[in-house]
C-alpha cells in the first residue's frame, strides 16, 4: 500500500494489515510511523487491533524505541 493521494496515518495503515494477519506489512507501517513521529504511536501498547502482532519481538523492540513503559 502507498500513500498516494493526500495523507494517511503510517499507524493506521499498519492497524488494517495487522487486522489481516500481515505482520511484516504491519511492521513496515509502523515503523514509518516512528520515523514520522506519529501522535498514534501513543496507543501502541493498548490498541486491540495490534493483538494478532504482539508477539512478535518486533513489537516489544518498537515499544522500547517509542519509549513506552514495558
Amino acid at each position: 500500500m502507498q500513500r498516494n493521494a493526500g495523507y494517511a496515518s503510517a499507524y493506521l495503515i499498519a492497524l488494517l494489515y495487522a487486522d489481516l494477519g500481515d505482520k511484516d506489512s504491519a511492521f513496515r507501517w509502523l515503523n514509518t510511523a516512528y520515523r514520522e513521529r506519529d501522535t498514534n504511536l501513543e496507543g501502541l501498547k493498548t490498541e486491540f487491533q495490534l493483538d494478532p502482532i504482539r508477539s512478535d519481538p518486533r513489537f516489544a523492540e518498537l515499544v522500547r524505541k517509542v519509549g513506552l513503559p514495558q
